[in-house]
């Protein structure tokens, strides 16, 4: 097989994964919104909770910023099951974060606020493993790609998420975890405004 029929093969590969990570994707977005327009529509039924709400917009935003940065797949030149598993497990891992913050019924639980405390070890860790699997996700890209767009700032910011979030499972003071979010949604917010203008 000449490179260029090489190439083709990959960019094939690359659109039909990106097909399927975008379902899941558009299932794990569908969610959140709907889910947040409870609010508008029961508001005397379906009160918010700073937090719940918090980590809603995060990874709502995660899930935006993930979807523009995996474009960078296109340069993988080699695909494997192994990848493409992966990147399904990843996205999935966006489904899971959304039906958690979003269950069909909290009718047992007091609120929001009673779901999101009851479940919290459940919701963190789905969260540790989101923040793992973007580092494997940016080594798969390649070094070239990580010294193109990252420097210091990336293990600096992925460090914080991890030992935040892990110290999260057995932390239950709940201004931990809203100083928790609030900083997470900082960072988030700063790291896509600061490379917004770049696709690679």
């Amino acid at each position: 097989m000449n490179e260029a029929a090489s190439i083709a093969d990959a960019h094939e590969t690359f659109v039909h994964v990106r097909i399927i990570i975008g379902m899941i994707l558009g299932i794990s977005v569908s969610r959140l919104v709907t889910g947040m327009t409870r609010f508008v529509q029961h508001p005397g039924r379906e009160r918010a909770y700073s937090v719940h709400l918090a980590w809603v917009v995060f990874v709502l935003l995660f899930i935006i910023h993930f979807w523009w940065f995996e474009f960078s797949l296109v340069k993988i030149q080699t695909w494997s099951f192994a990848a493409y598993f992966f990147l399904i497990i990843y996205a999935g891992t966006f489904a899971v974060l959304a039906a958690m913050l979003f269950p069909d019924h909290i009718d047992e639980y007091n609120g929001f606020r009673g779901y999101f405390q009851a479940r919290r070890k459940w919701f963190y860790s789905a969260l540790l493993i989101l923040f793992v699997l973007d580092v494997v996700d940016t080594l798969l890209k390649g070094k070239a790609y990580y010294h193109e767009l990252y420097d210091w700032d990336y293990p600096l910011r992925q460090g914080l998420f991890i030992a935040g979030t892990a110290a999260a499972l057995f932390v239950r003071s709940e201004k931990y975890q809203a100083a928790l979010v609030y900083l997470a949604l900082l960072v988030q917010i700063v790291w896509i405004v600061s490379l917004f203008e770049f696709l690679h």
